[in-house]
């Protein structure tokens, strides 16, 4: 296991090397000077003399150490980044870092309410399709399955607010205001995970009913429920804990969405205004945090597949 742990924690150093990299070219590849950005968004009045201008923006450009060579510049953000230093905030003049500290609880919230909205409803329906193949609750819980799968978020969570709040008046539709306001969000944001999930945990269960285990199991008189419990969902949800960590995943990014239509705080919110502001750092900032989220999540992910399963370890 310890070699397995080792392994896997190398091959996840250059993936996240990868996300400095493109986030990094990412800011210096397009098409505008961000000293000139800062210039035009900080002068109010009557523009200084063209000289002194220039003079300013030399100087600024030597704060920010974009007057050096750009392999020097990746080092020293890459650097920074392990310090936690991810740069200034064009817009609000602020460490990018603690405007993402400070919005990540909500988005952390947001996705630990989705995800356990994904895990209930997707497991309920996945394991009353799985036990009765072809029955109306089967039918029923893949067409349940579908729509989370096939409906958009954006539209979804407008759905919800036009019949929860809107029509019916039983949950707020904007906001935190209460712990209320956190059920459309996080239902908007669960439903397409437990789509997958349910179909997943559908076929496994179906599968692993089949095997000649099970059989054996219950010629030996043994109890329904400790048949499902010991031996059939013991195996089938081993390949939906693979899904379950990818969800956590598409749970941070999908709060971009999410956050944006029900006006909600978080980080998600906070890359969508940093995108329309042009506020270059934090954007770059907020890829950075998402994607080594996202890797570090399907670490430990592929460590407690292993833990589970000792014959991933000899793959």
């Amino acid at each position: 296991m310890k070699r397995y742990v080792i392994r896997r924690v190398l091959i996840t150093v250059p993936v996240l090397l990868g996300i400095t990299v493109v986030s990094f070219l990412m800011l210096h590849l397009l098409p505008v000077d961000p000293v000139q950005f800062m210039m035009q968004h900080s002068t109010s009045g009557s523009a200084p003399p063209a000289e002194l201008t220039q003079r300013i923006m030399a100087n600024l450009r030597h704060q920010l150490g974009i007057d050096r060579p750009l392999f020097v510049q990746y080092i020293s953000f890459v650097w920074d980044s392990l310090h936690g230093n991810l740069g200034q905030s064009f817009r609000n003049n602020r460490p990018v870092t603690n405007l993402l500290l400070e919005q990540f609880p909500y988005t952390v919230r947001l996705a630990a309410s989705a995800l356990g909205f994904a895990l209930v409803i997707g497991f309920g329906l996945g394991l009353a399709a799985g036990l009765r193949p072809g029955s109306w609750v089967d039918r029923l819980s893949m067409v349940i399955s579908a729509i989370g799968v096939s409906v958009p978020s954006f539209w979804l969570g407008l759905m919800l607010i036009y019949l929860f709040a809107l029509t019916l008046g039983v949950l707020p539709a904007l906001g935190t205001g209460s712990p209320a306001a956190i059920v459309l969000p996080a239902l908007t944001l669960g439903l397409p995970g437990a789509g997958i999930i349910a179909r997943l945990t559908r076929s496994n269960l179906m599968n692993v009913l089949k095997n000649d285990f099970i059989i054996t199991a219950r010629s030996k008189g043994l109890p329904e429920s400790r048949v499902l419990t010991r031996h059939a969902m013991r195996n089938a949800m081993l390949p939906v804990l693979t899904i379950v960590g990818l969800q956590i995943g598409d749970l941070m990014t999908g709060t971009v969405i999410v956050e944006t239509v029900f006006s909600r705080p978080g980080i998600g919110r906070l890359g969508v205004q940093a995108i329309l502001q042009s506020d270059y750092p934090l954007v770059q900032g907020f890829v950075v945090l998402v994607a080594t989220v996202y890797v570090l999540v399907n670490l430990l992910v592929d460590l407690a597949y292993a833990w589970l399963d000792p014959r991933i370890r000899y793959g």
